[in-house]
């Protein structure tokens, strides 16, 4: 019998001995037979979830223009992506921008290590998970959070255009979210763009041929976001939508 190919990386998170279940794994647990304490119930994880908004709110109040780079985790700085990753956030930074990521490595690493090159404002989200996620190296300013909706609120609602990097489960997640959020016009019509044309090729042939000829989306929908490979594009792309132009000037 063929012998299955071993990945190098694991298909799903592995619990520990004696790791602890996250915030979000407990709060979407059926309830105890047994009533347990006030600490362990909904209305104080409810408590808790209002203080991480609270939190977030406050920490990013005074955020001006910022840009929410994703991308993978898993992309290591040999990797072009991640190069392409810090230069193009290097030249956002240039540019006035601010630099948002969900704070860990990979994507995330080397966007906030182009913001710092550029001295632009450099912030981490945090998540709580079963492996836990450290923040990396390059930051000013880290929120840690319990739950993902909390987060991805705050990954949205402090950007003015969103950047998508190669990566997987969880950069599709946030890519569909974001679309769907300017697709039902819950959020403004910010720029959406995909860096790394070869990577999404096959996700937009499917979204055109498949998705939009049955119907299942409006042709339109299908201009929501842009495909670039240039850093200087990407940042020209977000810049026309979202700066101001000076007097006479034309897009």
């Amino acid at each position: 019998m063929p012998q299955r190919s071993k990945s190098s990386e694991p298909s799903a998170p592995v619990r520990l001995p004696g790791q602890r279940p996250t915030a979000d794994e407990r709060l979407f647990e059926l309830p105890p037979a047994v009533e347990p304490e006030f600490t362990q119930t909904d209305p104080w994880r409810a408590l808790r979830i209002l203080g991480e908004f609270v939190e977030g709110f406050d920490e990013l109040a005074d955020v001006g223009n910022a840009v929410t780079i994703f991308g993978s985790s898993r992309a290591r700085p040999d990797d072009p992506m991640y190069e392409l990753a810090a230069e193009t956030a290097r030249r956002f930074g240039q540019q006035g921008f601010t630099i948002i990521t969900g704070a860990g490595p990979g994507i995330m690493e080397s966007a906030n290590k182009g913001a710092r090159a550029a001295g632009a404002l450099s912030i981490g989200l945090n998540i709580e998970l079963p492996q836990e996620q450290g923040a990396n190296a390059y930051l000013d300013r880290v929120i840690n959070f319990r739950y993902f909706f909390v987060r991805k609120t705050m990954l949205v609602k402090y950007s003015c255009a969103f950047i998508f990097f190669p990566g997987g489960y969880g950069t599709l997640d946030e890519l569909f979210e974001a679309l769907t959020l300017i697709q039902t016009h819950r959020v403004r019509d910010m720029p959406v763009v995909l860096v790394g044309s070869a990577y999404w090729k096959p996700l937009i042939g499917w979204l055109r041929d498949v998705v939009a000829h049955e119907g299942r989306v409006a042709v339109g929908d299908l201009d929501l976001f842009r495909v670039s490979d240039d850093p200087g594009e990407v940042v020209r792309i977000v810049s026309d939508a979202v700066l101001p132009r000076p007097e006479g000037a034309r897009r």
